[in-house]
């Protein structure tokens, strides 16, 4: 360890891609900070949001923005989301012609189903931490495992059948680091993740998969205010995997419709994408599923009318939803519901139910480290300053103030 902290000192060679993130992380400062020229850093094309036109594009677009992302390149890091790539990927995807079959490659290690196993395990592991922690949580080490052993794979030898396989479970943890990076408001460089897990999944000819992307591309554009885009994006999926559509996959993609219509007022659309998502989950095998959807349930979908039903104003019955939305089993999920369950509440002008249940909110989401959590709090402290002063916000905010998920959301000029 010496030699090479000696070969880096005196400009031989730079830290690899293992030993630049952990001297980020050790010195606080970015890879640019610590003038570690990686190769991912001077490629501006990182910067562009685009849409892979091979599956060769996508390994090393996804390979340039893990690297990117563990060292910190901060252009990468505070880029903003393009909406017309969501347009031309959403597109891309449903006129796509027959996938692309990976090419044999000649080079690299042998990688057999064994790997793709490895990689789905420890994909499994980061969305239980992810569920459980918040997206912020593991984020870092999920983006290193797939930096540094995932990478050596897309780059391996493996035939058609084992590169479908590879391309597919790649995909799907590349949405998993959208998703962890969406939830820590990393909202460029998730997008950026949710593009080329699309194109991957394409390769991979997992039209559901693919479907599940355009889902999580839909959330991400409703949360960014983009509630057009956002039931776009819904509708591509349902139309672009019909064929192959399962009840959960119509049921989820039909609630994301119906969360963006919310935002826009359209209330009798918005009513009708809730009605088609329930008798869609109602038909439902859970032996045809895909493993992967299989948290999307009656609490789920609870949880997502209640968002519904609190964006049209109509609080008593987002009150009644967000009171049937408490899986149990989902840390993140239920803090969601709960503290729509508490906005509800205040928009009823019930502020003593508020407070109490924002108060059970902040218990249950004591270990999560989510921007998107302190959002949700953010919105609800915005609204109950906005009620009034009265016994019970004073005697609320007491209980709550060195809370560190209300810090966290209080107004930057107060904190």
């Amino acid at each position: 360890m010496k030699r090479r902290i000696a070969s880096w000192e005196n400009g031989h060679s730079a830290p690899d891609d293992f030993y630049g993130p952990l001297l980020c992380e050790v010195y606080d400062l970015s890879a640019a900070e610590l003038g570690l020229d990686h190769e991912s850093e001077r490629d501006t094309g990182l910067l562009d949001a685009s849409y892979p036109g091979s599956p060769e594009g996508a390994i090393e677009t996804v390979g340039q923005l893990w690297r990117a992302d563990l060292n910190r390149y901060e252009p990468l890091l505070q880029a903003e989301p393009s909406e017309p790539a969501w347009n031309e990927a959403s597109l891309r995807w449903l006129v796509a012609p027959e996938p692309a079959v990976p090419q044999q490659r000649r080079d690299g290690m042998r990688v057999g189903l064994g790997d793709v196993a490895a990689i789905k395990t420890t994909a499994d592991v980061f969305a239980q931490l992810d569920d459980r922690f918040g997206g912020d949580h593991a984020r870092h080490a999920a983006v290193q495992y797939l930096s540094t052993e995932v990478t050596p794979l897309l780059r391996g030898q493996y035939n058609e059948h084992v590169g479908r396989a590879l391309f597919s479970t790649v995909a799907e943890a590349t949405l998993l680091a959208g998703w962890m990076s969406y939830d820590a408001c990393r909202h460029g460089l998730a997008q950026r993740y949710f593009l080329q897990a699309l194109r991957l999944a394409q390769d991979a000819n997992d039209r559901r998969l693919a479907g599940s992307i355009l889902s999580a591309m839909s959330h991400q554009a409703t949360f960014l205010g983009r509630y057009t885009q956002g039931a776009t994006l819904a509708r591509a999926a349902l139309m672009g995997i019909s064929p192959v559509a399962t009840p959960t996959l119509r049921a989820q993609f039909h609630a994301m419709e119906a969360r963006a219509l919310a935002r826009t007022g359209d209330v009798r659309a918005c009513e009708a994408a809730l009605t088609a998502a329930t008798r869609a989950l109602e038909s439902r095998n859970n032996d045809d599923e895909p493993e992967w959807i299989s948290y999307f349930d009656e609490a789920e979908l609870a949880a997502e009318a209640a968002h519904c039903f609190r964006d049209v104003n109509s609080a008593r019955q987002a009150v009644a939803h967000a009171e049937n939305a408490m899986s149990g089993s989902h840390v993140r999920s239920d803090f969601f519901a709960t503290m729509v369950l508490a906005d509800a509440h205040l928009r009823a002008g019930d502020v003593e139910e508020a407070c109490r249940v924002a108060l059970d909110a902040l218990d249950l989401g004591e270990q999560l480290k989510s921007a998107r959590c302190v959002s949700y709090l953010a919105e609800f402290r915005q609204n109950l300053t906005a009620s009034g002063s009265s016994a019970d916000v004073q005697t609320f905010t007491e209980q709550v103030r060195e809370h560190r998920l209300w810090v966290a959301a209080a107004p930057r000029a107060a904190v």
